[in-house]
C-alpha cells in the first residue's frame, strides 16, 4: 500500500511512533498563506474600559496587534517541531460585537516557502488574545478566551483548505 492510499498520519512522529521534526528540504518552495480566528468575551464592566479606551496599561488593540505580529515572528522557538520561517506579511486585526461584548480576533500569516504558515497565524491569534487578557484582568479575571481555530491556508502540497 502505497503512501497516498493510507489515512493522513501524524506527520511529527516516525514509524516508530518517536518525536521528529518534519523535512521539508525536497519540498518546493509555494506562496502559502494561513488565516486564524479567535474570541475573547468580557464582562460589562471590561468591555465598557476597552471600548473607551480607558484600559491603565495602555491602549488594548494596538497593544495586542504588536504582541501577535511578534508572537508570530518567534513561532518557532515556542514550539519545538515548528520550522523557523522567513515570514512576508503577518497581520491582526479586531472587530467587536457590543451586544455579546465579544472581540474576534484575525491573524493572517504569508510566507513563500516549504512549510506552511498555519502555525505562526495560530499563534499569533492566539498572543494577541492573552494580550487583551492581560490587559483587561483588572476589570475582568473570568474574561474567555476561546474558539482559537484555523479558517483557512493556501499553498503547498495539500492546496488549499477551508474551515467550513
Amino acid at each position: 500500500m502505497s503512501q497516498t492510499d493510507l489515512s493522513p498520519t501524524l506527520s511529527h512522529l516516525d514509524e516508530n511512533g518517536q518525536v521528529r521534526m518534519v523535512d521539508v528540504g525536497a519540498k518546493a518552495s509555494t506562496d502559502r498563506t494561513a488565516v486564524a480566528e479567535g474570541r475573547v468575551r468580557l464582562n460589562a464592566h471590561a468591555w465598557g474600559l476597552l471600548s473607551a479606551q480607558a484600559n491603565a496599561k495602555g491602549e488594548v488593540l494596538n497593544t495586542a496587534r504588536i504582541a501577535g505580529i511578534l508572537a508570530a515572528k518567534r513561532c518557532a522557538e515556542l514550539i519545538p517541531l515548528c520550522h523557523s520561517l522567513p515570514l512576508s506579511f503577518v497581520g491582526v486585526d479586531f472587530s467587536a460585537d457590543d451586544a455579546s461584548r465579544t472581540l474576534t480576533i484575525r491573524a493572517t500569516s504569508r510566507t513563500h516557502h516549504q512549510t506552511g504558515v498555519e502555525m505562526e497565524a495560530m499563534m499569533a491569534c492566539s498572543v494577541a488574545a492573552l494580550t487583551v487578557y492581560d490587559m483587561c484582568k483588572a476589570a475582568d479575571k473570568g474574561i474567555i478566551i476561546e474558539q482559537v481555530r484555523l479558517l483557512s491556508k493556501t499553498g503547498g502540497k495539500s492546496g488549499d483548505w477551508r474551515n467550513d
